[in-house]
């Protein structure tokens, strides 16, 4: 006991002179034992442990004595604090318990001695506890940190890389160096986890590390001080021990009651850890440190950078997730309450999903990050190659489940009423969803929520730097500014502007740390990939996917299970995947091409499970930006694929032509034009698989088994092609119109300095919207030369062929007729514009049906824009420009023959003279053919007219009521009245004389 605590009840000057003092006379205590009747000399045993530790802790250097030689004895204490000088006594009790293990004592006294030290440490660490709650108790020293923050410090020291900023010498014999942490926590836990006093000794300890001063330094992770990773070490030490790692789950601060969404990531226990990170809202230092001045800075110096604070990333997160690990593995109560941390974060962030978010009423993007990556660990378990655990997975989890609020989520494919209907139906209150559930699902929620959005603000910056450098182009105009009064505040703008697009990009290099780390970006990917499979098994039937593959297209029947998911996990597949594709598709090499393709053809065949038309638009966009090459994989992530795989062979081709004819009608506000950008991505997509034989004896399947489909597929693509050129051509008509003004500079100058500027403006506009027109124009030419190579019958039908051939003639009078000069513009090139390969294009599809009579009568019944001159003007220039050789052109004159004689044929056939109009088509003022009754408007209109209507609008077109082909009914009497009609005026034609056939009238009539 003496060694332990250094005291003594005698006056020793011999051993207090050895011992540095160090060794202390208990005078009082002995003296009031003495009184009590205790024999001298004084025997120190268990049975006075208590008084005399008790005794010595209350001793005070600056008591006041008139015993001179007790004064010496008060004035030579140690300058320790209470709890340095009980770590002392526990160090030396652990350092004799190893001495007396190794001396040769008999059994029996080495097991008395062992107890009798046992019995001291308990009431030293009895003390340590005391200590660390009641720092007033007893004596300190004057100006030393009491109490809690004494465990602090050492808790601090145990990282190597903050130790020389934070620790003391651990030589000390009354300090905690780094191997005693452990063993002292251990103690400390087995002594106070009865009754939970645990909580009251070490709470203030736990609270004092994970609120330290320097998890709130502006320069975060960045800088010298890593100080931070001492509150890490730290940490894993205190949560090493379970009784420790539930107590830190049990305590007030763990998931405050009173937080927010902006300030849970401050009061929550663990959230000053998980705040830290990159992004510039939070961290504007990063930005400026590690990214100043982008654009002057080499990729070698910015991979440098990232690699740096990447490095640090990786040992933070990775030490998150094995504190959040330990924590969960500690009791099923820390599990509990860590699964409802997570929990608590998605129910507080619920408005990040928002279209216009303030980040401050919200939690922070670097914390939102850090718990994203900590969930995607604890799901790398069950995400196996084989998916042998996906059935784990409590397909019912909301339902079953209130830890995540769905209640008001758009669902995929179900009312808000429907999918009550069905929670109440199928509910079961007994169902105890296993831990591999709450993490899936609170992965999907924490991504849908956080990094998701977080993508979204990165996409943004990118915007913005986009909208500065327009604001930079038009600041440098013409350069007319230069050398004129302008000249200096022009250059002051244009300077600033620079500035601004400086630290813009700064911020996005900072984002794209975190964002496109390689192993955050390969779970993510990974995690991606699992959800998209249990998405798909989940709408398959026999519920086996991927073992064996979901048989496409799905069952026209969408189970109501799968209707009432939430939309955000499509849409967090489908935007995840796109943002992946684009800025990270090497990541895939590894795994995950399958997938991906698997998922796309999945919904793209069976589109009538996802409600959403922009969702479905989105899964098309991922496949566009698949093909895209990166690197030396000029055909991007999936091109290859594709190609090969069975079952891109067999359903790609009839899921392009599917959604092609589908995103005609998507019921947004902008569907008209983002049609267009959705059968530009089907034309590449096509592009890429259609030197595949396979895929084009898929097209002729398609043509020949879904007729009607396919018409309407071909219709469409007419409407584009019309519409598309139209403007194109229109919009550099205007830009050539403007240029010519330009060129004359003298006049030009002369103009007023605002009129100047507004035909700036809009040839600016002009310039914008006609590389979008002309390169969607040129793709759906092209689509529609392969097309016609391929398959000529869809092309032929009566509500199409008419309406194609003008088509193509009005372009080819664009390009090749009396005001085609109208369309030399500078630098075409910046336009996308190449009018000799439209021109090829346009006349390869003549080529292609020039064998065709029912297309060779159809130009031949184009009075508006068919020549005979015009097509050989046509032909000239394809031969001077090397376009088409003489044996490519040669069908070309052979057409123009025929169509010339045909075209005699039908205006010999045709003068029929003066029409009734009951006998007129209504919309297109033609002799009808086979008239039909439309049943809601009661008007008649030839079928070819009504089919070709429909097959860009189901809706009757005088009332807009809902019509089909198969609603509309024949009219046969009248067409034999035109018939006979007819009859009766060709016959008139070939013999004047003849006196004419009487025609049957109806009684009505």
């Amino acid at each position: 006991m003496e060694s332990v605590l250094k005291v003594t009840f005698e006056v020793r000057r011999d051993v207090s002179e050895k011992s540095g003092r160090d060794v202390v006379w208990l005078k009082a205590l002995s003296e009031e034992l003495v009184s009590e009747g205790v024999p001298s000399p004084i025997r120190m045993d268990n049975d006075i442990a208590d008084r005399v530790l008790f005794a010595r802790l209350d001793l005070n250097s600056d008591s006041m004595t008139d015993d001179q030689e007790y004064h010496a004895v008060l004035q030579s204490l140690p300058k320790i604090t209470v709890f340095e000088y009980l770590v002392g006594c526990w160090k030396r009790s652990n350092s004799i318990r190893s001495s007396l293990l190794k001396k040769g004592y008999s059994p029996v006294e080495t097991q008395n001695a062992l107890e009798c030290l046992e019995k001291l440490r308990e009431l030293v660490l009895g003390y340590i506890g005391l200590s660390l709650q009641e720092t007033e108790l007893f004596p300190q020293p004057e100006g030393r940190t009491v109490g809690p923050a004494e465990l602090v410090a050492p808790l601090l020291s145990l990282s190597a890389l903050s130790a020389p900023l934070l620790s003391t010498s651990t030589t000390s014999p009354h300090a905690l160096g780094p191997s005693d942490i452990d063993q002292f926590l251990q103690d400390l836990a087995r002594k106070f986890e009865p009754d939970n006093e645990i909580d009251s000794v070490l709470g203030p300890v736990v609270q004092g590390l994970l609120f330290h001063e320097s998890l709130f330094r502006p320069e975060g992770l960045g800088g010298g001080d890593a100080s931070w990773r001492g509150v890490i070490s730290g940490l894993e030490a205190l949560v090493s021990v379970k009784s420790i790692a539930t107590m830190i789950t049990r305590m007030p601060q763990w998931n405050p009651e009173e937080a927010s969404a902006p300030t849970f990531e401050r009061l929550a226990l663990l959230g000053p850890l998980c705040r830290l990170g990159v992004f510039s809202k939070e961290w504007p230092g990063i930005a400026q440190s590690y990214f100043n001045d982008p654009e002057k800075r080499s990729r070698d110096d910015i991979e440098s950078s990232f690699a740096s604070l990447r490095g640090t990333l990786k040992s933070l997160q990775s030490s998150l997730f094995q504190v959040f690990n330990t924590l969960v593995r500690a009791s099923p109560d820390s599990r509990e309450a860590v699964l409802g941390w997570f929990a608590r974060i998605i129910s507080l962030n619920v408005k990040r999903a928002g279209m216009q978010v303030d980040p401050d009423t919200v939690s922070s993007d670097s914390f939102m990050a850090n718990v994203q990556t900590i969930l995607l660990r604890f799901a790398e378990p069950f995400m196996d190659a084989t998916y042998s655990k996906v059935d784990k997975i409590d397909a019912n989890y909301f339902i079953n489940c209130d830890r995540i609020s769905v209640a008001d989520e758009t669902r995929i494919k179900a009312t808000s009423e429907e999918a009550e209907q069905f929670a109440q139906t199928y509910r079961d209150p007994n169902a105890n969803p296993n831990f591999i559930s709450h993490i899936f699902f609170l992965t999907i929620a924490m991504a849908h929520y956080g990094y998701l959005r977080t993508i979204q603000s990165y996409n943004a910056l990118g915007k913005h730097i986009e909208d500065i450098q327009r604001h930079l182009d038009f600041l440098n105009g013409d350069g007319s500014w230069m050398g004129g009064p302008l000249q200096a505040r022009t250059e002051a703008a244009i300077n600033q502007v620079k500035l601004e697009q400086g630290k813009i990009q700064s911020h996005q290099l900072a984002y794209e740390t975190q964002l496109l780390d390689p192993e955050l970006v390969f779970r993510s990917i990974g995690f991606t990939n699992f959800l998209s499979t249990w998405f798909i098994r989940q709408a398959d039937p026999k519920k086996l996917h991927p073992s064996p593959t979901v048989q496409l297209p799905l069952p026209k029947e969408v189970p109501m299970a799968f209707r009432v998911l939430p939309e955000y996990i499509v849409e967090d597949i489908v935007n995840y995947l796109f943002f992946v594709v684009q800025m990270s598709p090497g990541k895939f090499e590894l795994s995950g091409k399958i997938e991906l393709m698997m998922f796309a053809l999945t919904f793209l065949t069976s589109t009538w499970y996802i409600k959403n038309p922009f969702l479905k638009s989105r899964i098309n966009d991922v496949l566009f930006m698949s093909i895209w090459g990166y690197g030396r994989e000029r055909n991007g992530v999936l091109g290859n694929l594709l190609n090969t795989h069975p079952l891109a062979l067999k359903h790609l081709m009839p899921a392009l032509m599917h959604f092609y004819t589908e995103v005609e009608q998507t019921g947004a506000s902008s569907q008209f034009y983002d049609k267009f950008n959705a059968r530009r991505n089907i034309f590449y997509i096509l592009k890429v698989v259609w030197n595949n034989p396979t895929h084009r004896e898929a097209l002729n399947i398609e043509a020949n088994q879904n007729v009607d489909r396919f018409v309407r597929f071909v219709n469409l693509m007419i409407n584009d092609v019309t519409y598309l050129m139209d403007e194109s051509l229109s919009e550099l008509t205007q830009i050539h119109n403007i240029q010519v003004e330009m060129e004359d500079v003298a006049t030009w100058n002369s103009k007023p300095l605002e009129y100047r500027r507004e035909k700036e403006g809009t040839l600016r506009s002009l310039e914008r919207h006609a590389s979008g027109y002309t390169t969607l124009g040129k793709s759906t030419v092209e689509l529609l030369k392969i097309f016609t190579a391929e398959t000529k019958g869809p092309f032929m039908m009566p509500e199409i062929v008419n309406r194609l051939a003008a088509m193509l003639d009005y372009n080819l009078h664009a390009l090749v007729g009396p005001k085609c000069q109208e369309l030399k513009v500078r630098e075409p090139e910046k336009y996308k514009f190449n009018p000799k390969a439209l021109l090829s294009d346009i006349l390869q599809v003549f080529l292609n049906l020039s064998d065709q009579e029912a297309f060779v009568r159809g130009v031949a019944e184009d009075g508006r824009s068919y020549t005979k001159e015009l097509f050989e003007r046509a032909a000239e220039i394809a031969l001077r420009r090397g376009l088409k050789t003489e044996a490519e052109i040669a069908p070309l004159y052979e057409f123009i023959a025929k169509v010339e004689t045909c075209k005699e044929t039908l205006e010999a056939e045709e003068d029929l003279g003066d029409v009734p109009d009951e006998f007129l088509d209504p919309l297109m003022f033609t002799l009808m053919r086979d008239p039909v009754l439309l049943p809601s408007s009661k008007n008649i209109l030839d079928r070819a007219t009504i089919k070709s209507h429909l097959l860009s609008d189901s809706k009757d077109p005088f009332n807009r009521a809902p019509l089909t082909i198969e609603d509309v009914v024949p009219v046969p009497e009248l067409k034999a009245r035109i018939e006979a009609f007819v009859v009766e005026r060709r016959q008139k034609r070939a013999d004047p004389d003849r006196p004419p056939t009487p025609m049957k009238i109806d009684s009505d009539s």
